[in-house]
């Protein structure tokens, strides 16, 4: 399906496909719906400043392509610097020379409607003859879906800031087409995640990417796919962390950052973070980057970060050095015989759980639960609250058929439990878990950990509670959970989560399965048995100070680095 390029765009009748239904209503959406956030002018020009969309180059001889225009807050810069660039190369036929230089997309039909008047108020404003400014008005302007727009050449630069909409927000229809055309689309990957993979194919050789986004994809599960993309044949050129800076026109609770990818190879990726917003600090940095100019110490760089769909460190500092050899001779958690997992999500909890003395149920139809909130203290303070059990022990869920009370409480909640998509999706199944539930795991010693922390919050359960979809848990049959507390209480296993997880505002970091599972440890066969006594004792006592002292004995650490770590440089 094609986006049509006139300007004067007429929604056609949709009748009855249900892509170009989804597609006409995200286009009549509001400003959230459509994920539209709007770049400060400082850090659009230094985007193209990074890009390389540079006035003195011949840019009339070159492509851009803007794939979601907005308000034309990139359109508006780039087209000042190509028409700088084309009256410095002699040029005066503009309506014939310049009508391939720029490709702009945008789904917003007002937004089409507003942005193509502004740009030609503005080409007249710079001497273009109004005619003219019609005629590239409408070969620029794109109305329609980024996503599903052909497009009859490639481009030199791809410069904006994708929306950023989250999946469940777009029409399964619409979304299932999306996921036909691109494979970068796995797990909860937001809609930038496409818009990235799409702009770097439609690059020419050599041709950059300069993108503002969020920065979640560089480490996170859904970025994978993407990750591998780019190490399959791309560069990443430079990257700005601009977490925390006023780089929007409002303020938003987002994590930005810059990456500027090339269609080429490379070795090395230039790093800064979190500048200064001004277009002085900004075009200065933009030359260190480039090496137009010397680089200060704002500027870093790093070998090259993508290695398949690994996590991107580009990070430099003595805790990724200990990290990187701490990975080349230890095994991973799980591979020293260590089990991570995540609590039960039920998609309904209002009715899955409650008071375990109030579920009226049969007794081997409910599991005494455990949550963030039972935990604060560092040690279970059990709140009484249980989980309702649907599933067989062999698999499967149990027949309500033979359990009458448990039958009576889900049809009385029918409502709420059969309206979740999970229940949608297989209708005999309604009163099922998200996740399935595993009764033997409430017996079993276990590490509880929450989601997100500013510090590691690590509490010994000794076998009596089921954990919430926000606690992961650990549960080892050779290592020591005792022992095992002080390793992920330690500076040590911070370290390797700073590392890895993204950053939350305020410094938390996420104990998120995928990063525990980072973490390296020796063999529990390996530790002797004099560390392993103190390493237990440093567990129960929760004591910091003691458990990086016995991380430093159980590491090997050298005594700068054992340093660092309980001073927290590197941690």
């Amino acid at each position: 399906m094609k986006a049509r390029p006139a300007f004067d765009y007429q929604p056609p009748l949709f009748g009855d496909c249900p892509i170009e239904q989804a597609v006409h209503a995200m286009a009549n959406a509001g400003v959230e719906e459509r994920g539209a956030i709007f770049t400060r002018t400082e850090v659009v020009e230094f985007i193209l400043d990074l890009a390389g969309y540079d006035p003195a180059l011949p840019l009339h001889t070159m492509r851009l392509l803007e794939p979601s225009f907005g308000g034309g807050d990139f359109l508006f810069a780039a087209i000042e610097r190509l028409l700088n660039a084309y009256h410095r190369h002699g040029g005066s036929n503009p309506e014939v020379d310049l009508v391939s230089a720029v490709r702009a997309v945008e789904l917003h039909h007002a937004s089409v409607t507003e942005t193509g008047m502004a740009l030609e108020s503005l080409l007249v404003e710079k001497g273009v003859a109004r005619s003219a400014a019609a005629t590239l008005r409408k070969a620029w302007l794109v109305q329609g879906d980024f996503l599903l727009t052909e497009f009859d050449r490639r481009f030199d630069f791809v410069v904006g800031n994708p929306p950023y909409v989250r999946q469940e927000l777009i029409a399964d229809a619409l979304m299932a087409e999306y996921r036909r055309r691109y494979r970068t689309i796995y797990d909860r990957a937001d809609i930038y995640i496409p818009f990235i993979e799409r702009s770097l194919d439609l690059l020419n050789p050599g041709g950059v990417l300069g993108f503002i986004c969020a920065d979640r994809w560089m480490k996170n599960r859904y970025g994978r796919p993407l990750r591998e993309l780019v190490a399959s044949g791309y560069h990443l050129r430079a990257f700005v962390d601009m977490v925390d800076t006023p780089a929007f026109t409002t303020d938003v609770i987002a994590y930005p950052g810059i990456f500027v990818i090339a269609n080429e190879a490379g070795k090395t990726t230039a790093v800064a973070k979190r500048p200064e917003v001004s277009s002085e600090a900004l075009t200065s940095l933009a030359r260190a980057m480039t090496g137009k100019a010397s680089a200060g110490p704002e500027v870093h760089e790093s070998a090259i970060v993508h290695r398949g769909g690994e996590p991107w460190i580009v990070e430099t500092n003595p805790g990724i050095d200990l990290v990187r050899a701490l990975e080349a001779r230890l095994p991973t958690l799980e591979a020293a015989g260590c089990k991570v997992g995540i609590g039960v999500a039920t998609g309904a909890d209002q009715a899955f759980i409650a008071p375990f003395d109030a579920l009226d149920v049969e007794e081997d139809r409910k599991l005494p639960l455990v949550m963030t909130r039972d935990i604060h203290s560092g040690e279970i303070v059990w709140r009484g609250y249980g989980v309702v059990n649907p599933f067989a022990d062999e698999g499967g869920l149990v027949a309500l058929a033979d359990y009458p009370r448990l039958a009576h409480y889900l049809e009385a909640r029918k409502e709420e439990i059969a309206g979740r998509h999970v229940a949608k999706k297989s209708p005999a199944g309604w009163y099922r878990t998200i996740d399935r539930i595993y009764p033997a795991l409430v017996g079993k010693p276990k590490l509880l950990i929450p989601d997100i922390k500013g510090e590691a919050h690590i509490v010994y359960d000794e076998g009596r509670f089921y954990p919430h979809h926000n606690l992961y848990y650990i549960t080892s049959d050779t290592w020591d959970l005792r022992a095992l507390q002080a390793v992920l209480l330690s500076g040590i296993a911070r370290l390797f989560i700073s590392t890895y997880s993204t950053k939350m505002r305020g410094g938390y970091l996420r104990y998120q399965a995928q990063y525990l599972r980072r973490i390296c440890v020796p063999q529990w066969a390996d530790v002797p048995q004099e560390l392993r006594a103190e390493l237990v004792a440093a567990g129960i006592s929760r004591n910091r100070a003691r458990c990086d002292a016995a991380m430093t004995a159980l590491y090997q650490l050298s005594a700068a680095e054992a340093d660092a770590l309980t001073d927290g440089a590197i941690a």
